[in-house]
Parts: C-alpha cells; sequence; structure tokens
C-alpha cells in the first residue's frame, strides 16, 4: 500500500500538471459514475492529507485513496493521449497532461461538508506541519492516553496519517523502541522523536520518490535490499547488532523488529 508521501508526490504532480485547468473527466471502467458531476470544471486545490487525495472543484471534490492495490500513470501528450489501458476507474484529462486511476479503494465526489468530515477523522500529517494545529502535541496526546501498542497506533490513521508498514517498522528501530510497548509507556521525548524523523524520512521520500530510512544512504539511490534497517529483512542480522530481524503479525499485518535493539 502507497504511504503518506507517495500520495504528497500525486498532488503535487497534479497541482503542477492541472492546477487551474478545465478537466475532462471520464471513467473507461465505467465504476466512477461521479465523473460527471465534475468533468469540464477547473482544478481548484490538490491536496494530500495522509493516504487521502483530494482534488478541489467549483462542485465538490473528488477523494481518492489508493488502498493496496491502487495506482496512478501520468503522461503528457502533443495531439491526442494514448488509450486507456486495462481497468482505468477515472480518467483526468487536459489539453497535454493525461492522469490514469487504477484500482483504488475509493474514489468519489463529496461536497465540502463530507471533505470536512473526511479530514476531521484523520490524525495529524507529519507532512503538513502547522504549528497553529499543535499537530505535535495531538500525536502525543493521542499515543499517551492508551494501552494500545505503539506498533498499532503507528498504523492508525485516526492517530497519525501517512504512516505505513514500512515507516512504521524503521521509525520504531530508529527510535530503538520496542512495538510492543503500550502508548501510554512511551514518553513524551520518544514520541517526539518519532515525530520528527516521520517528519525527516517522510520529506525525503517525497523529494526522491522511494523510501529511504538509513542515514548512511540518504543522499545516494541505493538498491531495495539496502534501503532499510529491518522491514523485509526477517531472518537476516540486524544491521546494528547482528541478531536476527523478526517477524510476527500485529493485527493482521506484518512486523518487521530486532528483539535486541528493540527490547521491550
Amino acid at each position: 500500500m502507497p504511504e503518506g508521501h507517495t500520495v504528497h508526490r500525486t498532488a503535487n504532480r497534479f497541482r503542477k500538471d492541472f492546477a487551474g485547468r478545465e478537466l475532462n473527466i471520464s471513467s473507461p471502467q465505467g465504476r466512477f459514475i461521479d465523473a460527471v458531476l465534475v468533468t469540464g470544471q477547473q482544478l481548484e486545490s490538490s491536496e494530500a492529507f495522509g493516504k487521502h487525495l483530494f482534488l478541489g472543484f467549483p462542485s465538490g471534490f473528488i477523494r481518492i485513496h489508493l488502498g493496496i492495490y491502487g495506482k496512478w500513470r501520468f503522461a503528457e501528450f502533443k495531439a491526442e493521449p494514448k488509450e486507456p489501458v486495462g481497468q482505468v476507474r477515472a480518467r483526468f484529462l487536459s489539453e497535454h497532461f493525461v492522469a490514469d486511476l487504477v484500482g483504488p479503494t475509493a474514489c468519489e465526489v463529496i461536497d465540502l461538508a463530507g471533505y470536512q468530515l473526511q479530514k476531521s477523522k484523520l490524525g495529524p500529517d507529519p507532512l503538513r506541519i502547522d504549528p497553529a494545529d499543535q499537530e505535535l502535541e495531538r500525536f502525543i496526546g493521542r499515543c499517551q492516553r492508551t494501552k494500545t501498542p505503539i506498533g498499532q497506533l503507528l498504523m492508525d490513521q485516526s492517530v497519525i496519517s501517512g504512516i505505513g508498514n514500512v515507516y512504521r517498522a524503521e521509525l520504531l528501530f530508529r527510535a530503538r523502541l520496542s512495538p510492543f510497548r503500550t502508548g501510554n509507556e512511551v514518553s513524551e521525548q520518544d514520541l517526539a522523536g518519532i515525530w520528527f524523523d516521520a517528519v525527516k524520512l517522510m520529506k525525503i521520500g517525497v523529494t526522491k520518490g522511494i523510501m529511504l530510512t538509513r542515514d548512511d544512504h540518504l543522499r545516494g539511490m541505493p538498491q531495495l535490499k539496502d534501503r532499510y534497517f529491518v522491514y523485509k529483512r526477517e531472518g537476516l542480522p540486524c544491521r546494528n547488532c547482528g541478531n536476527e530481524v523478526s517477524l510476527q503479525l500485529m493485527s493482521s499485518r506484518k512486523l518487521y523488529w530486532c528483539t535486541s535493539c528493540q527490547k521491550l
């Protein structure tokens, strides 16, 4: 499943290629029947909140959540765009740019009240830092009020938006925190450290387009096997201590951690 930095990159791409332009919005697959409500209108805004993309038009917003299988295909053309390939849920077409959406979990038109309701359900997003919103304080408060393990809290989009399985595993390893420590047992200092580390790593993801979590590789474009400390490295030696990296299910999602570096 794409994590928050990917959705922010998509929002940036829409602002660059489509903002201020009237878009022809269609559904080659036929399942996005709401397309008729906004087609022909000018794109006024493109915003990412966690894993949700909101495209604003005069008559409403399109909310898109890629889920596990969703993906985008962007292209520039001179005369005519290529025909859609596969089951394209929605096609966004301007004079010279096209964006095809395939396999999303959600793609719907909502009004302003629906837009505000969706935002209210989401926790603070490390890529949308606004001191006036006290996002860090919200994150710390939501964690410390519960006995839920921190490994589950980081995957809860109402606690912190945009974090997925990769960032969850890597942030906790970098913080040397056990994923099984409960939220109320994690210090304010450690939670702040996780938050600012998420800001740092996710910004790198937006810039580079890939997830990098090892400080000695942040300036390059390493191979996939070299990008992470523990994610998908079960059974291999921990890069820090040599202990075997563990794998276990937590709330039906794979959890990677080092039992030596991240002691409970």
